[in-house]
């Protein structure tokens, strides 16, 4: 909602300003398509030419996703944090029951409580994956917490891929710009005998080039781009929450405790309060 409000804002100020200042928008919108063809067209072909085909696949996802903002609310915290009460009750109580759920997590009734945390494959291939090292005895909280971690790097690494390409686009843009207003400038050239007034058009239409690159660069594209970089780094501040937990766990914290370390770790804004998990945590002992 905010990013459509932010674009009609931005659009609205510097047209408006320009037409308030006695500005003529014909002299804009006459070289309005061709400026564009050249300035978008060669960004979309460079865009293309330096990223593989998961950028590409992933950057309309992307650009969906900085518009709407964190996957995940406040409800799949508190769920994530229920989740790892019951597994890690389970792990300590039964360690041979605690199999059937990790290794055939779409057949586990405790996983199809949480059908959102269960359609993520990062989730419960993390949680899955972690809790099967530990019961292969791989538990020492240092080793686990570094091989987490290696793999959230990963995680982050290929999550970045679009705001980064995005942002190399934005950098590029303004000297694309430019491309297309030396362009303009070759062409009035050849003119170069036309009167003053059919010459002043055609430099106001080569100067739009440059305006288009640099409004684009920092309007619209840079804006995206780091949106969507903060999208992606409070989504994967998600599986942070599951890694403290885990690592809690393996410290032989009571289970309780590990839930609010997961929870403290959680960001202000999206935190579960202490009662309302409580509350939740309660249930679930009724309910086992």
């Amino acid at each position: 909602m905010f990013g459509f409000v932010g674009m009609f804002v931005t659009m609205a100020m510097v047209f408006g300003g320009y037409i308030l200042a006695g500005g003529k928008m014909a002299v804009i919108t006459h070289a309005l398509p061709f400026e564009m063809m050249m300035i978008m067209g060669a960004a979309i072909g460079s865009y293309l030419l330096s990223n593989d085909s998961h950028v590409l696949k992933h950057t309309v996802g992307g650009l969906v996703q900085a518009f709407k903002g964190p996957k995940w609310k406040e409800s799949d915290h508190q769920d994530v944090l229920c989740l790892m009460y019951q597994l890690l009750r389970i792990a300590r109580e039964n360690p041979v029951a605690l199999e059937q759920h990790i290794e055939h997590p779409e057949a586990s009734i405790i996983f199809a409580a949480y059908p959102r945390l269960l359609a993520d494959h990062d989730v419960v291939s993390l949680i899955s994956d972690t809790l099967r090292s530990i019961s292969l005895n791989y538990d020492d909280p240092y080793q686990v917490e570094e091989m987490i971690s290696r793999r959230l790097a990963i995680m982050r690494e290929e999550r970045m891929h679009v705001p980064n390409a995005l942002q190399t686009m934005a950098d590029a843009l303004p000297a694309l710009g430019i491309v297309a207003a030396v362009l303009g400038v070759i062409k009035t050239m050849s003119s170069i005998d036309q009167p003053p007034e059919v010459l002043g058009k055609m430099i106001g239409g080569a100067l739009v080039g440059t305006f288009l690159g640099v409004f684009l660069a920092y309007g619209f594209v840079a804006p995206l781009a780091n949106r969507l970089g903060v999208v992606v780094k409070q989504d994967l501040g998600f599986y942070e929450v599951i890694k403290s937990v885990l690592i809690a766990g393996l410290h032989q914290h009571a289970t309780n405790l590990c839930v609010e370390v997961g929870r403290q770790t959680i960001p202000e804004h999206v935190r579960p309060s202490f009662d309302t998990l409580e509350t939740a945590l309660r249930e679930l002992k009724k309910a086992a």
